[in-house]
Parts: structure tokens; C-alpha cells; sequence
């Protein structure tokens, strides 16, 4: 076992280990020097100093003022080639997995919370099919059986004349049109199944520093100590700080089992088996959708032998379908440890298997049925129908599991009162709803032209124009809590006058313009702790108004602007301009989604731009479903985990590690990974930190004040900057206990100077998120931070020791 304090090497060194932000930042803008030198890492994600600063270990004299500064660049992890692009189609993804990690606290409660774990998977595996289905309406619907079958679409589109029903060739059958049009949707399948593996490899195989590679953790729980899958985090408890040196010879006192918060779980940043099983769910449950689709047109036009075999496929489809439905529901996240396991026979087995029965269906559709013609549309409202109720349901239930979870502790400060989840996998629903209802509408309305006035006209499913129609009440209602806060911005910008005169104190006449530009950006600054109100104002209209979408769709049979016909005139006009405009808006949207899509693609800074979502939206793994972007948290914490861990252990040195926004979060778990023995030497300096404004409302089961307050006791020291201008980073709100301070410093000005002084004889900008680095306050905390880390004691080394940095600094870190 390691000592209870690793034997330091040298004496006086100390770290500042810089992590960026949202938006990436190179290391050149890091480190404020054009001349830079990779440490360690890759081109993807690496640690940088200055070449100036690359012997620093070996002259620690130099350093006695100022400690020597790294700097950690993530940025490559969530933006580079045009590829990413192709993100854009997990949005949905993304945003139910956010709902996995939202849940309340709970202790003593597992029961409750693996069925909240289970209740978001399913949510996630009904977005898996809807999207699948909704490429089978295009491929299938409406390109394949209505628009191959009438006359006057087929001739318009050359490309679709050896489908054309009127011609008469081999492929005029309908069941063969739908076995050749359902190669697109499987296409689609094998697309997202590629892009989850793809992005596994690239960015969360990297495995945490565990037994024989890292420092053993004294008292560390053994490996297998831990929760069960899915259940409740143990809370933290304080640890002793290690002694600076012990005799090698003393014997240390007996330390209790140390009870890791659940971001300090060995295996929280390495879900490798539960990725590995999802995406072999859900890539069954897509293959098996379009064979659903498959078996849905054909079964009402079989008969005898025929008939048998579409039997038989539809029971392997049932049999299927419930071993996915086993799959998703039987186990969630295991993090007592570094699970290596792979199933690789059920991962393997059963997206194969399911896509051998889709092989069998389409040969079964292309079974030659004299007498067949395609009229009308396929019955896609009945699956689009029982999807929309299905996803109601769930998130209702899952609604009711999140206040039975918060019910014993209500923190005030908790979104939504603990329904962030239910109301985030809502939104994921309707994100999901707009892309595939957008698909629908655009390509009937594309294929619908050529053909106009012609023909039978041809388009989506009934329910998806009701479901385009609500978009724009949807919208009205969001104009009164939109109204609302702008009328309060306004109003907060007046009452914060006089406090922005009085925190300056000018000497000088107070300047208007400048006042009220200092309060409006703190009242603009103001609106994000009013995100959870339009969340849950969203949340709710969607579940309403979706629900009235498919009790209409189901009671007239028809589309909104036709189901009105012979009411009040008002009443009929309102529904025919919200049926156009919902279409209109729909498609808009959709366009406006490719558009972007293809534009990131090509341009580099629309890729950030995206990079920059990513950055909020993929730091969580992906516990709830496998197509989501990838998690690249996984890949940075390990990195920073290490870098600490090595740097630590091989110089005895003190180490500070300093994030700025989403690189704090980065920073804090991180630090939460570290064995007791190297958290002693290591200091937390935050600033426009979203810890608490955020991350501990939104995920109060691993930000919540419980966690953060165990982090502030767990690590030698820990400061916050912020500013009342950040619209983004605030105080942690952790306050002082026995011997340690609170964390968070007084609230910084922005701008640092009110008009023009001796100082400042130009107008200083108002920097609202950036630059806290330029605050003369940002340096006095961080030497503060340092002075109050026990220096290293230097011993004896051995130039010769193979553990010895060379003169270049680099180390295996």
C-alpha cells in the first residue's frame, strides 16, 4: 500500500493545471505565449506548457512566486471535421440521456431509482423507433406505396419509373416497392449503430486509473465494495488530510472505509457494457420496426401458405421485440468498478438476429400476390398513434417516481421541483416529433407537387399534420412567460441602478449610460435561474397539446383544416390556418435543420458552434441511450485524473487546478477521482462555474449541496470567482466549516473600473463570462490557494532513477 503522502522529490514546485471552457481555446490563449510544446496526449485531447517552462521540475527555484502553468485542451473532443455534422440527427438523444442524470437525490431508496433508470431507457428505445419509423413513412409510405402508385407522381420523377404500379415491371409489386424502399430506413439503423461504435472508440475507451495504474487510495473501498446498478450514491464523508511526511518506518493509523461520492466511483466514467448492450437493443429494435412495417402491409393480403409464414415472422417479431424490451429494462449502470465485461454474444446475436428476420420479411413482401395494388396510405397513424401515447405515459410515470424521490428532502434551489427529468424527456419526445414529423411533411409535400390536381394527393399520416398544427399554439402560449421575463429584465435593470453606483463608489458624477448598461447585463445575466420556468411551461403544453393531437387524429379520421368542416366559421378558419402554418413551420424547420447541418459540415466555425452544445449537452455518459453523442467527459476526466495523479506522486508538489466554466465541472470530477492521498496536495480554483447554477439544480443527485459541501471537505482547499454580469457561472454556495473557508470570494465587478482612472485610462469592457484571468482578484486567490497547500519537503534523489524527469519536463502522465 502507498504511503499515506507519496515522497515528494523535489521541494517548493506547484502545478496550475488550466482547463477551457465551452468553445474550446487553444493553448497559445491559454498560456498568453505564441510558443507552446504538447507534454502530453494526442492530437485530440492534450496537456501544453510553455517552452520556456519545460525544465520547470529541475529548477523549482525559478518558481518560487508563481506556480508553473499547464494548460489541458479538450476542445477536439466535441469539434473537428465535418463529420460532427452528422451529430445533429442524435439531438434527440442527447437530450433523453440529460434526463437519465436529472433525477432527485435518494438515499435508502433503490428501488425507486432503478425504476426511474428504467423508465428513461424506455423512453429512450421508443425515440429509437419513432425516428426509425418515421424514415419508414418516407421510404416505405410515402415514396414507395403512394407516390410509386399513382400515375402522375411516378411519371414526374424518372427515378422512380421501375416502381411505377402502371408499368407493369418486376419491381411494380407493392410488396417488392416496400422490400427495396426499406433498405433506407436500414440504412438509417446501420448508420446511427456506426456512429455509436465509431464514437465509443474514439472517445470513451479510455479506462480511469484503477488498482496497479494509479495510487492506491488508503482505506479505498475494495473493488468489490459498491452500490448495485442504478441505485442510490452513498454519501460522502469527510476524510482526514494526509500528513506532508511520515518516517518511512511509521505505521499508519487504521482509515475508514472511504465512501466516494457517486462522480468519485471508479467506474462512473467507463460504461462499456451498458453502451455495449443498449446499442445492441437498440439497433434490434430499429431492424425490427421496419420488419414491423414490412409485416403490417402484407398481413392483410395473405392467405394459405402465405398467410402461415407471415404468421410465424410476426411471432419471431413479438419474441424479438420482448427480449429488447428485457434487454433495456434488466440492468443499468454498474460504477462499483471498472466493468470490462462485454456480452458479446447477446450484443452480437441479437442486432444479427433481428436483422435476419428483417431479410426474411422483405423476402416474404416480395412474395407475388396477384390482385394487390396500393390505395390510399399504409396505417401509419396507428404506430405513430400508439408511439405519441406510449411516450406520454412513460413520462407521466416517470414524473410520479421523481416526486416520490424528492419528497423526503425538498431543496429549494432543486429545478422544477425535482421533474427536471420528466420535463427534459419531454422535450427530447418533441424534439424527436419535429424531426420526424418535419421528414414527413417536407418529402409529401415535395413528392405532392408534381402530381397536384392530378391524383389523390398524397401525404403523411393524419396524426403528424395534428401534431404539426399544435406547433404554433404551442408558440402563442410561450409568448405570455416570454413577455413576462422581458418586462422583468427591464424592470431588475432599474431596481439595480443604485446598487451598481454604490458597489463603485464613483468619486465622480455618476454616468448614466454607463449605469445602466452595468445593470442591464446583470439583469440579462439574470434570465438563466428563469430557465427552469420555460422548461416546465414547454414541458407541459407539449404533453397537452400531444394528447390532444392524437384524440383528435383518432375521433375524426381526418386532417385538422378538414375535421372542422361545417362548424362555426371562426372555429373552421382557425383550424385550417393552423394546420398551414404548423406545415409551414414544420418544414421551415426541418430546412432549417439540413441547412445548418450541411453548413457545419462545411464551415469550421458552424462546427463549434454545434461544439459548443455538445460541450453542455455530452459531458454525462451515455446511460440511457447508445446512439447519443459521445460522452467525452469520459475521455478528459481520466486524462486529468492521471495528469494529477502522476505529477503529484512523481514530485511531491503542490497542484492547483484551474477551470473556468464547463472545465470546472471537468475539474471538480476529476478531483472527485483522485485518491485521499493525492487530493491533499491539490487545490480547486473555479470561476463562471456552472456547479451550482446548473449543474446542482438540473442534477442534484450529483451537484446537489450534499456533494458539493462533501467536495469542499475532501480537497485541501477549494475558491470560486464569479461575477454578477456571468450568465452562465455563479456561486457554489458552500459555506465555511471548522478551519475551512467558504468558497465562494466576493462577487467580482465587471467592469473592473467604472470610468477612467490612473489604472484604467480607457473605458473597460463589461466581460460578463470571459477573461477572469484579467481580474487582479483571480491571482490573489490562486496564490492564496497555494500558500495555504503544505509545500513539499525535497529529499535525495537518484539522477539515475528511471522515475527521474529528464530535462524536457515531459512526464508519462
Amino acid at each position: 500500500m502507498s504511503p499515506a503522502t507519496p515522497v515528494p522529490e523535489t521541494g517548493g514546485a506547484a502545478l496550475e493545471l488550466l482547463v477551457h471552457g465551452v468553445g474550446g481555446a487553444t493553448p497559445q490563449s491559454m498560456l498568453d505565449d505564441p510558443r507552446t510544446v504538447r507534454v502530453t496526449g494526442d492530437g485530440t485531447a492534450a496537456v501544453y506548457r510553455r517552452t520556456e517552462d519545460l525544465d520547470a521540475e529541475d529548477h523549482p527555484e525559478r518558481y518560487a512566486a508563481r506556480p508553473v502553468p499547464e494548460a489541458y485542451c479538450w476542445s477536439n473532443l466535441t469539434s473537428g471535421d465535418g463529420t460532427r455534422a452528422l451529430w445533429l440527427l442524435l439531438l434527440p438523444f442527447m437530450v433523453v440521456n440529460l434526463a437519465h442524470w436529472m433525477r432527485p437525490p435518494a438515499q435508502g431508496r433503490p428501488g425507486l431509482v432503478r425504476l426511474y433508470g428504467v423508465l428513461v431507457r424506455l423512453v429512450a428505445l421508443t425515440l429509437t423507433v419513432l425516428l426509425t419509423a418515421a424514415a419508414c413513412e418516407v421510404a416505405l409510405d410515402l415514396t414507395a406505396w403512394q407516390c410509386a402508385g399513382t400515375p402522375a407522381c411516378s411519371d414526374a420523377y424518372s427515378w422512380l419509373g421501375f416502381l411505377a404500379a402502371d408499368r407493369g415491371g418486376w419491381w411494380s409489386a407493392p410488396g417488392r416497392r416496400l422490400a427495396l424502399a426499406a433498405l433506407v430506413p436500414t440504412a438509417l439503423v446501420v448508420l446511427l449503430w456506426y456512429l455509436s461504435n465509431r464514437t465509443w472508440s474514439a472517445y470513451e475507451a479510455q479506462r480511469p486509473p484503477t488498482g496497479h495504474d494509479a495510487p492506491a487510495a488508503p482505506g479505498a473501498a475494495p473493488a468489490g465494495i459498491g452500490p448495485t446498478p442504478d441505485a442510490p450514491e452513498p454519501a460522502a464523508v469527510p476524510e482526514p488530510t494526509p500528513a506532508v511526511s511520515e518516517p518511512a518506518a511509521a505505521v499508519p493509523e487504521p482509515t475508514p472505509v472511504e465512501l466516494r461520492p457517486a462522480l468519485g466511483r471508479p467506474g462512473f466514467w467507463y460504461g462499456r457494457r451498458l453502451v455495449a448492450r443498449l446499442r445492441g437493443a437498440h439497433t434490434a429494435a430499429g431492424f425490427l420496426t421496419v420488419a414491423a412495417a414490412l409485416t403490417t402491409a402484407t398481413s392483410r393480403h395473405d392467405t394459405g401458405a402465405r398467410a402461415a409464414v407471415g404468421l410465424a415472422l410476426q411471432a419471431a417479431l413479438v419474441a424479438l421485440g420482448t427480449t429488447v424490451l428485457w434487454v433495456v429494462c434488466r440492468r443499468g449502470r454498474s460504477e462499483r468498478r471498472v466493468d470490462l465485461r462485454v456480452e458479446r454474444a447477446l450484443v452480437s446475436w441479437l442486432p444479427f438476429t433481428a436483422l435476419g428476420v428483417l431479410a426474411l420479411t422483405a423476402l416474404h413482401a416480395g412474395w407475388s400476390r396477384p390482385g394487390w395494388v396500393s390505395t390510399g396510405t399504409l396505417p401509419g397513424d396507428a404506430a405513430f398513434g400508439a408511439l405519441t401515447l406510449a411516450q406520454g405515459g412513460l413520462v407521466v410515470a416517470l414524473g410520479a417516481v421523481a416526486l416520490l424521490l424528492q419528497r423526503p428532502r425538498k431543496d429549494p434551489r432543486t429545478a422544477l421541483r425535482g421533474l427536471g427529468g420528466p420535463a427534459v424527456a419531454m422535450l427530447a419526445c418533441a424534439v424527436a416529433g419535429v424531426m420526424s414529423g418535419g421528414v414527413a411533411q417536407r418529402v409529401a409535400d415535395w413528392l405532392d407537387d408534381a402530381g397536384a390536381g392530378q391524383g389523390p394527393r398524397i401525404g403523411p399520416p393524419v396524426l403528424l399534420s395534428w401534431q404539426a398544427s399544435v406547433i404554433p399554439v404551442l408558440l402563442l402560449l410561450l409568448l405570455a412567460p416570454a413577455a413576462l421575463l422581458a418586462v422583468r429584465t427591464v424592470l431588475d435593470a432599474r431596481r439595480l441602478r443604485p446598487a451598481v453606483e454604490a458597489d463603485y463608489d464613483a468619486e465622480d458624477e455618476p454616468d448614466p449610460v454607463r449605469t445602466g448598461r452595468i445593470a442591464a447585463g446583470r439583469a440579462r445575466a439574470g434570465l438563466t435561474d428563469s430557465a427552469p420556468v420555460l422548461v416546465g411551461v414547454v414541458s407541459g403544453a407539449t404533453l397537452l397539446l400531444g394528447a390532444a393531437s392524437v384524440v383528435g387524429a383518432w375521433a375524426s379520421g381526418n386532417v385538422p383544416g378538414r375535421a372542422f368542416d361545417g362548424a362555426h366559421p371562426a372555429i373552421a378558419a382557425t383550424a385550417s390556418t393552423a394546420q398551414a402554418l404548423g406545415s409551414w413551420m414544420i418544414g421551415f424547420g426541418f430546412l432549417l435543420f439540413v441547412t445548418w447541418g450541411r453548413r457545419a459540415y462545411k464551415d469550421a466555425s458552424a462546427r463549434r458552434t454545434i461544439g459548443i452544445l455538445w460541450d453542455v449537452g455530452t459531458f454525462w455518459p451515455r446511460a440511457a441511450h447508445p446512439f447519443a453523442p459521445p460522452c467525452y467527459a469520459e475521455r478528459a476526466v481520466p486524462d486529468l485524473t492521471w495528469r494529477m495523479s502522476t505529477w503529484t506522486r512523481r514530485t511531491g508538489g503542490r497542484l492547483v487546478i484551474s477551470g473556468h466554466s464547463q472545465g470546472s465541472v471537468l475539474a471538480a470530477a476529476a478531483v472527485w477521482q483522485l485518491p485521499p492521498a493525492t487530493r491533499g496536495r491539490v487545490a480547486l480554483l473555479t470561476y463562471g462555474s456552472p456547479l451550482e447554477r446548473l449543474y446542482g439544480r438540473w442534477f442534484p443527485a450529483y451537484f446537489g449541496p450534499e456533494a458539493l459541501r462533501g467536495l469542499h471537505r475532501t480537497i485541501d482547499c477549494w475558491s470560486n470567482l464569479h461575477r454578477a454580469t456571468d450568465p452562465i457561472g455563479g456561486p457554489v454556495r458552500v459555506p465555511a466549516e471548522a478551519d475551512r473557508p467558504a468558497v465562494d470570494a466576493d462577487v467580482l465587478l465587471d467592469p473592473v473600473a467604472y470610468g477612467r482612472t490612473r489604472e484604467h485610462p480607457l473605458p473597460e469592457p463589461i466581460l460578463g463570462h470571459s477573461d477572469y484571468q484579467a481580474d487582479p482578484e483571480f491571482a490573489r486567490r490562486r496564490s492564496a490557494l497555494l500558500d495555504r497547500l503544505l509545500p513539499a519537503v525535497p529529499s535525495q534523489r537518484d539522477p539515475n532513477s528511471p522515475d527521474r524527469q529528464g530535462s524536457s519536463g515531459r512526464s508519462s502522465g
